[in-house]
């Protein structure tokens, strides 16, 4: 058999695609004759979506304030967020983000019960 140089260049080509495909990992299969087959894997997502992580990190946000209102207490924490409520523009921006909303009113009475036990 006769290989010529384009031969050479799509065997060559056909190793390079075979090698980035195992790059990203690879199982191993043993047939029923013997033969060991190795195969790449899936092909894995390597980003996640924005809405994916806006959603993480509103609740790390939110685990934050939950954490904080444990901390102080409701009575200091509402008092301080009044503070920030009479100041600047930057301020009050401030105190409307840290308001104790729903969510983090739950949040906070789960910490609360994980640390009671």
């Amino acid at each position: 058999m006769i290989e010529t140089k384009e031969h050479f260049s799509a065997r060559l080509k056909g190793l390079g695609r075979k090698h980035e495909a195992m790059a990203g990992g690879y199982t191993t299969h043993l047939r029923s004759d013997g033969l060991i087959v190795v195969k790449p894997r899936g092909a894995r997502r390597k980003r996640t979506s924005p809405l994916k992580a806006v959603i993480l990190a509103a609740l790390g946000f939110c685990a934050f304030k939950a954490y904080a209102v444990q901390s102080m207490g409701d009575l200091v924490y509402t008092d301080r967020v009044a503070k920030l409520e009479a100041g600047t523009p930057v301020e009050r921006a401030g105190a409307w983000a840290m308001q104790i909303d729903p969510l983090t009113a739950a949040m906070t009475r789960a910490i609360t019960s994980l640390t009671a036990s």
